[in-house]
């Protein structure tokens, strides 16, 4: 059985600036805009069988405005940040400096007594590897960056800190086809 899933980057919800771990703010003006821009050209999508997104607010949002009325899959929320939820990277490492180095050298460290990194990728992965679909299925799934990014480095059994070095831009698209442990990464060209 293989299928084909499509991930769509959710919209904008703050400038890079602004992040914060586990933040779940609702599309600003330039996310909503942006993604009633890339609706035409996304809008194919919608035509999938299955349609998810991660229950995030600006996740359900980029889903609605790009037509899809995604399904939420609660798998797919983004990596459990513990004490650092809605705090900035900024913030924590002025505060927590040694936990913050000792996150980002070890996958396995779970320092905000969150979910580590390597757990948040073998959590999405064990998302992708259940999936319900029939042979030749389409799917379109719109989770947020850190969801993809953990979907990627799944597929192709990439080491988990790799993840931090791959960038997703909002209402980026990427395609895994495959099925449950044997994943391929499909890049369209124009």
């Amino acid at each position: 059985m293989t299928f084909r899933l499509t991930l769509v980057a959710a919209g904008r919800s703050s400038s890079r600036l602004g992040e914060r771990f586990g933040d779940d703010r609702p599309l600003d003006s330039e996310g909503r805009l942006a993604a009633e821009r890339a609706a035409p050209g996304l809008l194919p999508l919608a035509a999938a069988e299955l349609r998810y997104c991660s229950p995030s607010t600006r996740s359900r949002e980029t889903g609605d405005a790009l037509g899809f009325t995604p399904l939420v899959q609660l798998a797919l929320r983004d990596c459990d940040m513990g004490r650092w939820a809605g705090r900035s990277l900024a913030d924590v490492m002025a505060r927590e400096p040694t936990e913050v180095d000792a996150w980002l050298a070890d996958p396995r460290s779970a320092p905000h007594g969150g979910e580590s990194l390597h757990a948040f990728i073998m959590r999405i992965g064990g998302w992708l590897d259940t999936r319900p679909a029939e042979d030749h299925a389409k799917m379109v799934a719109v989770a947020d960056p850190g969801v993809v990014r953990a979907a990627l480095m799944y597929a192709i059994k990439a080491p988990p800190h790799c993840y931090w070095n791959v960038d997703i831009r909002p209402l980026s698209t990427v395609t895994l086809t495959g099925r449950a442990g044997e994943w391929r990464l499909r890049l369209d060209g124009t």
